[in-house]
Parts: structure tokens; sequence; C-alpha cells
């Protein structure tokens, strides 16, 4: 597939991916805004922490390393291998549901019945949850490796508002369920998740157009595990990719859900004050959902196929290196532009957005400075997306193998930071946390990146370096929302309200202007 071709279609992917999430997640997020006047904080931290990082740990660890590995290189090669690789993501995801659901029953602290009922049930039905999300894994990477711009992004959309309408519903009606509300609702989330790709494959496999389009596959009995005669059941060289990428993967799984993992197993802030932090936290990482991830995993691709994994830059074809770099550096100017603008008037709006989002539960107390501090967060977010995505899309396995060990490093690193600065101040410790671990892997992404390029004419780092005028824009603009919100902000009604929000729109304005 030509370079030009492959950026067209990868572009196509992201964008449509953030404009289908924004749309569905605004549903999503009012939806939730309601629920929150139903729900205590005790029961949203053991459901959106406890529950969710058994969920999410079971998942990372048994796919995102064969994600990564068989997701790498061109699509022409044996599928038959590939998807009975990634069948073994199904005994694999078996394994850890069965040995973390029993670390999560037996080993960490039980919540009290009174105020969150049923979290056995709970935990059986989260681990369960994460075994059926991965029956549609080889149905997954086949969609995303030949860039089915609308299938992923509608699965994902329809299954996120199904969960939040029965969530929404079962809270109405039954609210003394607990925690089974939320079972029911993971459960129907995972099942039209898979049976979207499902139905997809059953009507698109064997019709004209993937016919026209040459689709390596032609039945569904082919998607499932099928023996190769006189060859082997899989891909080894996919397979040891797929090991180097799981080392990798425990670790990252450590820094990316840190904060979580030492609220879970050391017990540094109880339950309700885990529920605010985590409604903060999903508040400040709109952005990084909506956009930063949809252009990682779609630029992932993009540059995986357009350069060859292990090859210096000289060996390359120079015009896919051309185009990679011009790429590069946009990604990385509009990641900078998103998270300085992020940074700057996510200071100054924070607690007006956790007032109108849930009351005075979230707008009194750590919230504001919570949200705060993320919206600098987010600024490391967007970068590291972006560097992170070029760099394990280029990286041997012997690049990776040595990452790891700066992995091991840094993982343990975070936690002991992460612990000491929590006890120091509270929740903002685990973001400002965050923030050193962002900054370590950033700083490795864009060594790699310089050393990659150093022997080209292309500096695609420079898309990390504003304009000083813009930079002066930031500041007044700063300053100014900085102003507004002391002075109009937020228990002087509604019209000093209206008069902060329309300052912050003047200066926003002033902002696109400049750039």
């Amino acid at each position: 597939m030509a370079a030009r071709e492959v950026l067209s279609q990868t572009t196509r992917l992201a964008s449509s991916s953030a404009l289908l999430q924004v749309l569905f997640r605004l549903v999503t997020f009012g939806l939730n805004a309601f629920t929150l006047r139903y729900l205590s904080r005790e029961l949203i931290g053991v459901v959106n922490v406890r529950l969710t990082l058994l969920y999410s740990t079971v998942v990372f660890l048994a796919r995102e390393a064969f994600r990564r590995a068989c997701l790498s290189g061109s699509t022409k090669r044996n599928w038959t291998k590939t998807i009975n690789l990634l069948w073994l993501t199904v005994p694999l995801g078996v394994f850890w549901s069965i040995f973390l659901g029993l670390v999560w029953l037996h080993l960490l602290e039980v919540p009290d019945p009174s105020v969150v009922p049923h979290y056995q049930a709970g935990v059986v039905a989260f681990g369960l949850s994460a075994i059926i999300e991965l029956l549609g894994e080889p149905f997954w990477v086949l969609a995303q490796a030949h860039l089915f711009v609308r299938l992923k992004v509608i699965a994902e959309s329809l299954s996120v508002v199904s969960k939040c309408i029965l969530t929404v519903i079962l809270v109405v009606l039954f609210p003394q369920w607990g925690l089974y509300i939320f079972s029911l609702a993971q459960l129907l989330y995972v099942s039209v998740l898979v049976m979207c790709y499902v139905i997809y494959f059953v009507m698109f496999l064997g019709s004209p157009e993937a016919t026209k389009k040459s689709f390596p596959v032609a039945r569904m009995k082919a998607l499932l595990p099928n023996l190769v005669e006189d060859e082997t059941f899989v891909n080894w060289k996919e397979a040891w990719l797929t090991w180097s990428f799981f080392k990798q993967s425990f670790l990252k799984q450590l820094l990316t859900e840190g904060e979580r993992y030492v609220m879970t197993f050391l017990n540094v802030l109880n339950f309700g004050d885990q529920g605010v932090y985590d409604i903060v936290n999903n508040l400040g990482s709109l952005v990084a959902r909506f956009i930063f991830l949809p252009i990682e995993e779609s630029f992932y691709v993009f540059f995986a196929k357009v350069l060859e994994r292990g090859k210096n830059v000289k060996d390359q074809k120079q015009d896919d290196v051309a185009m990679a770099a011009s790429v590069l550096e946009l990604l990385l100017k509009l990641a900078l532009l998103i998270g300085l603008t992020i940074t700057v008037f996510g200071y100054a709006y924070s607690q007006l957005a956790l007032d109108i989002y849930g009351g005075s539960m979230l707008s009194s107390g750590t919230g504001p400075d919570l949200l705060r501090c993320y919206s600098l967060y987010v600024l490391f977010l967007a970068i590291n997306g972006v560097t992170e995505c070029f760099t394990f899309a280029l990286m041997c396995k012997e690049e990776v193998d040595r990452y790891n060990f700066v992995m091991l490093a840094l993982s343990f690193t975070f936690l002991c930071i992460s612990y000491f600065l929590t006890h120091w101040h509270g929740s903002i410790g685990f973001i400002l946390a965050n923030c050193f671990n962002m900054g370590i892997r950033i700083a490795h992404s864009i060594h790699y990146i310089y050393d990659y390029f150093k022997e080209s004419t292309y500096r695609p780092l420079t898309g990390l370096l504003p304009s000083p005028f813009l930079v002066l824009i930031y500041i007044i603009s700063g300053v100014i929302t900085g102003f507004s919100e002391v002075f109009c902000c937020c228990d002087k009604g509604w019209m000093a309200r209206l008069i902060h929000i329309s300052m912050g729109a003047l200066c926003f304005a002033a902002t696109i202007v400049t750039v």
C-alpha cells in the first residue's frame, strides 16, 4: 500500500474516531452527570477504581502485546497464523481473570456491604466481562490492520451508549441494587462491542466489497483457530515480538494505572476520596480519550506500515521517511498546541466545570485543585502519546527489550514517588507523580527520535518549539482568565459566571487567531 494512501486512510481513521467519540461521549458525559446525583462517593470509588482496575488489568495484560506485535508490518502475511496467535489472548485472559479475581476477593480490603452491596458479584462480573471482550480480539486486529474507519468507532460508541443508558435506568429504578447495576451494564458493554464486530464480518466476508479489496480472509471459519498443514501453528517471529511487548506492557500498565494500584493495594485514600479522584481524573482526561488516543492508535498503524521496524533512516525509502518526518512534526505541533491550551484555560475554569458537572460534591474540597493539576498533566499526555506511538512503531525487538529495563526502573520509581507524594499532598500527589512519569517517558522517546533522524536532513522535533509570540499570548490569556476567576467565579451568581466564560472565550479566540 502506498505511503500516501496509508496516510490518507489513517487520517480519516483518526478524524472519524475523534468526531464520533466526541458525539457519543457527550451523551455519556450527560448521563454520568445525571447519575452522580443518585450515587454515593464510596460506590463510585469501588466501581471506577477497584473493579475497573480489575477489568483493565486483565484486558491489558492479555491483549496489549498481541495487538502491538500483530499490527506491525504489512497486511500481506499469513493471516491464519496471526489469527491463531491472537486467539491465545482468551486462555491468557481466563488465567489473569481467575488469578486477579482471587486477589481482589481475598487479599484486598472488602468495602462495607451496607454502603457498597454485592462486591463479590461485581468482581466476578468484571472479570467475566474481560474474557468476553477478548473473544473479539481477532476481529479487532483484522479491522484495525485494514483501516476499517467506521467499524471500530461505531462498535465502541454503541457499546458505551448502551452501557450508560442501562446504568441510568437501573440507578433511577433500582438504586438499592448497588454493584449489580454496574455489573450488568459492564456485561452489556462488552457483549455489544463483540457482537458489532462479529455481525460486521459475517456480512462483509464473501461480499463483493471483500472480493474487490482482495481481503485475505474469505470465510468466518477462517477467523477461528486453524491448523496449517506442515507448518507451525503460529508465526514465531510475531510470537517472540509479542513476548517482548508483553514484558513491556506489564510495566506500561503499572505506569498507566499506577495511582489506582497504589490506591487499591496501599489504601492511601478511602473509597469516597477515590471516587472524587476518579471523577476528576475522567473529566480531565476527556480530551485524551477524544483526541489523543485515536491519534495514537491510528498513527501507530501509519508509522508501522510506512517505515520498516528495526531499519535505520538511511535504509528506508527516502520518500517514506520524508512523509513520516513531516507527519510526526505536524502531530507534535498539534499535540503541543492542544496541551498548552488545556493547561492555560483549565487552570481558571476547573472549579466552574466541576460545579456544573457534579455540584458541590466535586467543586468543594480538593476537586478544583485536582483538575487544575490534571490540566498540566494533559500537556504531558499529549506529547507522550505522539512520541511513543512513533517510537514503538519503529523499535526492533532488541530495542524493545532494552526499553523494558528502563520501564522497570521507572515503574518502581513512580510507585515510590506516588506513595510519598500522596502522603505529602493527598490525591494531588498522584497527578504530580504522573507528570514525573510522563516526563521521563517523553525524554526517552525524544532521545530515540533525535537519534533516528540525526543522519538525515529532517528535524521533526521542531514541532515542539512554539513561537515566542504564541507563548506570550498564552501567558496573557492565563493572567486575564485567572483574575476573571477570582472576581467572577463561582459563588457570585450566573451572571458573573457568564462574564467569566465570556472572558475565556475572547482569550481563546485570540489564541486561535495567533495559531
